[in-house]
């Protein structure tokens, strides 16, 4: 860990199928106050022995410090040591042979904003980008402007979300499909009326859906 990267050297877990034989890979990003042990659970209910789980940890539990819609120079340098930690990994599992359309980013909280802002940063035709409460990370304003490529090509993009959530605005989950969709990709977004924060059934069956997508 160091002051400008402090996400540097921290674990990665591994469940699932073995990298040598899994024909996709996806990459588990926990929340606020987490850890790989809380996210990879949700890998084992997807009910597939094809796939590999990789879980990133953050230092501290938290991938930044503040809200994701504060002003983004307010969570540096944890925010980008956190998406160079995302892009080690990608890299990592494409020099082992795994092409992007095998490659799926999934995040819950803090870590679904993650997924999504690493995507749309380093956009290419994924496996699947699935934000489970979440939404693109910037402060309320943001038009995300300077993202103009539409290199996601058709990568399929799941957004589920309470209608009512604490933490995520539900406008910022809007904006956010809007964002995805002009830049190429296959949005379903769905809004959960009075959901708490958490991942729900519903949400596990289209997370299912995409990832058998990535395995055909």
């Amino acid at each position: 860990m160091t002051q400008a990267h402090p996400h540097a050297d921290q674990p990665v877990a591994h469940t699932g199928a073995p990298l040598e034989s899994a024909k996709a890979v996806m990459i588990m990003i926990h929340g606020r106050g987490a850890s790989p042990a809380d996210i990879l659970p949700l890998g084992a209910e997807l009910n597939t022995t094809h796939v590999a789980f990789v879980a990133p940890a953050a230092a501290g539990g938290a991938w930044y410090p503040l809200p994701f819609i504060a002003p983004r120079e307010k969570n540096e340098p944890w925010l980008s040591s956190a998406l160079e930690v995302i892009e080690s990994l990608v890299i990592d599992l494409m020099d082992r042979g795994f092409e992007p359309e095998r490659i799926l980013l999934l995040g819950f909280s803090q870590g679904a904003c993650l997924a999504g802002e690493f995507a749309i940063r380093h956009p290419r035709r994924y496996g699947g980008i699935l934000m489970l409460s979440g939404g693109l990370i910037g402060a309320p304003g943001t038009t995300w402007d300077d993202v103009t490529t539409d290199a996601l090509e058709d990568t399929p993009v799941f957004l589920g979300c309470s209608d009512v959530d604490a933490h995520i605005p539900k406008e910022r989950v809007i904006e956010s499909e809007a964002v995805f969709t002009r830049l190429g990709a296959r949005v379903k977004r769905t809004l959960y009326p009075g959901m708490g924060h958490l991942v729900n059934n519903d949400e596990i069956n289209e997370v299912q859906s995409i990832v058998a997508e990535a395995l055909v």
